[in-house]
């Protein structure tokens, strides 16, 4: 029996093989857009806008073994990655079954361009199991969800639409960003294909912009002829970035869960702080699930200040360390309110109802000492 290799081996090396004489060490970029052809070939052209540059096919095959998946793909965003993830499986005339708790960017997608396309979508609340099976209908083709969701840190259980989606013969699309492949990986709970904003926790260091699709080879294959016609290939030095990022996914997932778990606790005795989102706590809702599933918890901490809009403002202007910017998940740690950021278009209804009130900020701790990162928080609060 193959020996099955660990997380952070398969990030740094992928499928091992024996390097020959004189090669590189570290992959080079093939920062060229085309490549010579052999004359009366029908053999596949390659072409950087179809995803087979070099770049680009070895990180894709890295992160399919990261996600235990048949096969993957890379394009330009993570908004790209979930558009073509999903018309992938859905057609003009069907029916989309969502998660009511998703980034605000995915629910635009849905309701402005889906819609347009004559794609119906039913949002759901995921702590309400039975609703997903009374929402589905002849025309449903698929389910989605995101967990860890986007910035409350909810953990779903994907049990219930796993098992709706197997009786139906739908897709369950997730999107696993928040959790990156080493905390969490969804096709062992169910989900058919992943979805990841490479982004954050893949690249690691808020330097590159792409999405990933992970899933069965029909799939990927699907996904890749769209992504040749629709044009959303992702940069072959784009791909060595993400490529150089996952080098070390294992060991900074390990610090970004350290720091995410000291914030957490501290910032649960102070009493500027009404309530803190994180699932490494206790006082989450979803606790006791998530400690079953996660590897680790992650940096991302969801922080509720004392006196609403006008107490986060004092507090973004008086950080030092944190960077007010929005995006998540690199070395730097980062800090935004939803209102303006991932949820803006929303209503402050709407917000509230998926537990983002004003004064709400998305913390993202990065890998600085989480002791320095805690004392510039402190004395923004003072």
């Amino acid at each position: 029996m193959k020996r099955k290799l660990g997380h952070s081996t398969v990030a740094i090396h992928g499928a091992p093989a024996r390097q020959g004489d004189w090669s590189p060490v570290i992959p080079p970029v093939y920062q060229s857009s085309t490549f010579t052809n052999p004359v009366g070939s029908g053999e596949e052209v390659m072409y950087s806008r179809y995803g087979n540059n070099p770049n680009q096919v070895a990180l894709a095959a890295k992160y399919a073994l990261l996600e235990g998946s048949e096969a993957a793909i890379f394009v330009s965003s993570g908004m790209g990655a979930t558009a073509l993830a999903h018309l992938a499986v859905l057609r003009p005339g069907d029916h989309l079954l969502s998660s009511g708790w998703i980034y605000g960017g995915t629910r635009r997608l849905f309701d402005e361009e889906f819609t347009r396309l004559g794609i119906e979508v039913t949002y759901v609340n995921p702590d309400q199991p039975r609703q997903w099976r009374r929402s589905v209908r002849k025309s449903t083709r698929a389910i989605f969800v995101e967990t860890p969701t986007n910035p409350v840190m909810r953990v779903i259980d994907l049990t219930p639409m796993a098992q709706i989606a197997r009786d139906g013969g739908l897709a369950l699309l997730v999107d696993g960003t928040f959790a990156s492949p080493i905390n969490f990986r969804p096709l062992e709970h169910g989900a058919d294909i992943v979805i990841t904003s490479a982004t954050k926790y893949l690249n690691g260091h808020s330097d590159v912009i792409a999405g990933a699709v992970a899933g069965s080879t029909s799939i990927i294959e699907e996904v890749t002829r769209l992504m040749m016609l629709w044009g959303q290939s992702i940069d072959p030095h784009a791909a060595w970035l993400v490529e150089r990022g996952m080098r070390t996914l294992d060991v900074r997932m390990q610090r970004h869960n350290e720091n995410g778990m000291a914030v957490a606790r501290w910032a649960e005795s102070r009493d500027q702080i009404v309530r803190v989102h994180y699932p490494g706590l206790p006082s989450h809702p979803d606790y006791a699930y998530a400690t079953s599933v996660l590897d680790g918890f992650s940096g991302m901490v969801g922080l509720e200040l004392k006196g609403g809009a006008r107490a986060a403002e004092k507090f973004l202007k008086k950080l030092k360390l944190i960077t007010h910017a929005p995006s998540l998940a690199g070395v730097e740690s980062l800090i935004s309110e939803p209102r303006f950021t991932s949820h803006r278009r929303m209503t402050e209804e709407q917000r509230i109802r998926q537990g983002i009130p004003d004064g709400f900020v998305r913390l993202s701790c990065g890998l600085e000492n989480a002791e320095d990162i805690i004392a510039d928080l402190e004395q923004a609060l003072s």
